[in-house]
C-alpha cells in the first residue's frame, strides 16, 4: 500500500483554510516529485494521505533533513509567501511521499495526527 504524509508545524496558529492550502502546496508538491510507477500505484490505490503535527520549525526541519539525507523519498518543504497569515519566508509543512506505508511510517510513525 501506499501512501503521502503531510506534516503541519502547530505552533503557527494558522487558520483552518490556511492549513488546507498549505496541505494541499505540500501534497502536490511532493507529488511532483515522485516517480512516474509510484504516482500510478498510488493513484491506482485511491490516494491515501495523513496529516501529522510537529509544534516548531526547529522540528519540522530536522524531519525534513533527516528524510532528504539517508531516504529516496520525495520530500519538499513548504515556504509560505507571506500574502495573508503569517509572515513571507515562514516554513509551514512539510509533503512526502507517495511511497509506500513502510517506508513512510519509519520516518514519521512517532508523530500523531493533526
Amino acid at each position: 500500500m501506499m501512501k503521502q504524509a503531510i506534516v503541519m508545524r502547530t505552533d503557527l496558529k494558522m487558520g483552518k483554510g490556511k492549513i488546507a492550502a498549505q496541505a494541499c502546496h505540500a501534497s502536490l508538491n511532493a507529488y511532483k516529485k515522485a516517480d512516474r510507477y509510484d504516482k500510478r500505484k498510488w493513484e491506482h490505490e485511491g490516494q491515501k494521505k495523513v496529516v501529522l503535527k510537529v509544534g516548531s520549525e526547529k522540528e519540522l526541519l530536522k524531519l525534513f533533513h533527516e528524510i532528504k539525507n539517508t531516504t529516496s523519498l520525495p520530500c519538499t518543504l513548504i515556504t509560505d509567501a507571506g500574502h495573508t497569515q503569517i509572515e513571507p519566508s515562514t516554513r509551514t509543512c512539510i509533503g512526502i511521499g507517495p511511497a509506500s506505508d513502510k517506508e513512510i511510517d519509519a520516518m514519521t510513525g512517532h508523530l500523531k495526527l493533526l
